[in-house]
């Protein structure tokens, strides 16, 4: 009977850690969430400030339903935030909407490693979706081509993760320095942001971690079947 040690070695401990992550990151906000900042400031305002501190006049702040479902459309040029985070003063909701609000900013400013994830979307859905299947079946069946290609269409979804981080680092990053230019919040209720979005941070460096080990596994599969 085939085992593959592969499978065990590689993706298991990161998609422990992915569960992790997420754990971390709904108690973290869940932690967070139940501590108001001193100004009373909610999300919404939040997000409202950073836009206008960059000059950013021609984005909407909408509601959305559900929770930690906040997210910047470019195409409509809406930032939507969740209820959780849209009209409430916690540090948790200040966290998430500027957070959120970076992404609009990185759009307003044309940064480099956000053009390039979006330029990657297409194909990387594609990869990501069919990549592992056409690898697995061109092991099975010995087509070399057909492995190559399920290699070549995940090496594209999997550099799409991996791209994430610094876009997802900057965002947060752009977030902190305007909320602590501005002196938005006191230094505590800073820390508290920063916690709620290292502890998001983890979950996007999960999932990179996941794909880069799955793309070794492929790759290590193909070369022993070869041999």
């Amino acid at each position: 009977m085939y085992f593959d040690y592969y499978y065990l070695i590689l993706v298991v401990p990161t998609l422990i850690l992915s569960i992790w992550a997420q754990i971390k990151v709904k108690s973290t906000f869940g932690k967070y969430s139940r501590i108001r900042n001193g100004r009373n400031m909610t999300g919404r305002d939040a997000a409202e400030l950073l836009l206008q501190v960059n000059g950013i006049r021609d984005v909407a702040i909408e509601p959305v339903g559900g929770s930690l479902t906040d997210h910047y459309d470019p195409s409509s040029k809406v930032l939507r935030l969740s209820k959780p985070v849209y009209g409430q003063s916690s540090i948790a909701a200040i966290g998430v909407a500027t957070h959120e609000t970076g992404h609009a900013i990185q759009y307003a400013r044309s940064y480099g490693p956000l053009i390039l994830r979006s330029t990657l979307v297409p194909v990387a859905n594609i990869g990501s979706s069919f990549g592992p299947w056409l690898a697995v079946a061109g092991l099975v069946f010995s087509f070399s081509w057909l492995i190559n290609l399920g290699i070549i269409l995940f090496g594209v979804a999997v550099l799409f993760y991996v791209i994430t981080l610094p876009v997802e680092f900057n965002a947060s990053a752009r977030a902190l320095a305007i909320l602590r230019d501005n002196k938005v919040l006191n230094p505590d209720e800073l820390r508290g942001v920063r916690k709620v979005l290292s502890a998001a941070a983890m979950t996007y460096v999960a999932s990179a971690l996941t794909a880069l080990m799955s793309f070794l596994r492929l790759i290590l599969l193909s070369r022993n079947r070869r041999r």
